[in-house]
């Protein structure tokens, strides 16, 4: 037999039933719009538009599924542990990355000279971070990944690098919800770039150089590779005003010409340094240290010779930039 509490339950359903139904029926328009607004904010939410090298483009926030093709970003994904699923083995040097370049689940997209692009459809990409060396693939995969949202954030040429720099980590911190990681890996390169603009002298010249299959290049103030962006970053004097022909990997110059232009400081990249090169490797100190022809170079002689870090060739990114400045800063530091 029924109680009386469950009676008074059941007339409390029965009499709910048709309130609800009433305010629904009622306020049906409101919650109409609240759905729409809440469903934009979880697509705002999952989302971001950012600009990259071809313009506005709409990516995931955080994706599952990353391909990175981009030196420039290995040491950022790294740090902030974004696991990739496909990465350009072939030029990641050894043991810069082995969280990527040891792990047999990550596809080996090989090199930009001899790409495996089938890797990158066989990895099944929410978002591939391209460029650089891979800018002329480009097209292809594209064409390859239509589900995948395709990004290239490399410096643009023409462009001042250091705002390209920033410009690129600032967007993968977007990205990856890493804004504030991101803020900070900039402030440290702008104190880095302050730190040396301010321990430079103002008068004192400089000469960048190459060197790589045991010959010595010439990297040209601006547009020189690596090197040249310090001139106008810095406000550095040129010993050789010399425009670039290969802004890629230098031009030819003798030993007889950068000792006619007695630079105090010469600042190098070894491009071999991180066992890239062909054939027999000499180090960019051999070959600078031991050339007769430098040795009554001001640079030589004073020991005014700054050697980029091994690796510089195949990171190139904004934190090698800092640790390039810092290493400037401290090297005009002592000078003085």
């Amino acid at each position: 037999m029924p109680t009386r509490t469950s009676h008074r339950r059941l007339a409390a359903v029965l009499t709910a039933a048709p309130l609800a139904l009433a305010l629904a029926a009622c306020g049906g328009s409101a919650d109409a719009g609240t759905g729409t607004e809440a469903a934009e904010t979880t697509s705002a939410a999952t989302t971001v538009t950012i600009e990259d090298n071809h313009g506005s483009v709409e990516v995931p926030v955080n994706p599952e599924r990353v391909v990175a093709l981009d030196n420039h970003v290995f040491e950022t994904l790294s740090a902030w542990d974004v696991p990739l699923v496909a990465a350009p083995k072939g030029i990641m040097g050894d043991g810069l990355w082995p969280a990527y370049t040891e792990d047999e689940s990550v596809l080996d997209v090989g090199t930009h000279r001899e790409p495996n692009l089938e890797s990158i459809v066989a990895a099944e990409p929410d978002l591939i971070i391209g460029g650089y060396r891979f800018s002329d693939s480009y097209d292809d995969i594209k064409a390859q990944n239509p589900d995948a949202v395709v990004i290239e954030l490399h410096p643009r040429e023409g462009e001042e690098q250091s705002d390209e720099l920033v410009r690129q980590v600032e967007a993968l911190g977007q990205i990856f919800g890493r804004e504030d990681e991101a803020a900070q890996i900039v402030a440290d390169y702008d104190q880095a770039v302050a730190d040396a603009t301010d321990a430079y002298d103002g008068e004192s010249t400089v000469v960048g150089l190459i060197t790589s299959g045991g010959e010595i290049s010439y990297s040209a103030p601006v547009t020189g590779r690596s090197i040249g962006t310090l001139f106008p970053t810095l406000g550095l004097q040129p010993a050789i005003e010399q425009e670039a022909e290969d802004t890629s990997h230098g031009d030819d110059i003798s030993v007889e010409a950068i000792a006619a232009a007695n630079p105090d400081w010469i600042i190098v990249l070894d491009r071999d340094g991180a066992g890239v090169g062909e054939g027999e490797y000499r180090p960019a100190a051999e070959l600078i240290g031991g050339s007769e022809a430098l040795q009554s170079v001001t640079a030589v002689a004073q020991d005014q010779v700054v050697y980029l870090d091994p690796d510089f060739y195949l990171t190139e990114d904004i934190q090698a930039y800092t640790a390039l400045y810092e290493q400037v800063a401290q090297a005009f530091a002592d000078a003085a």
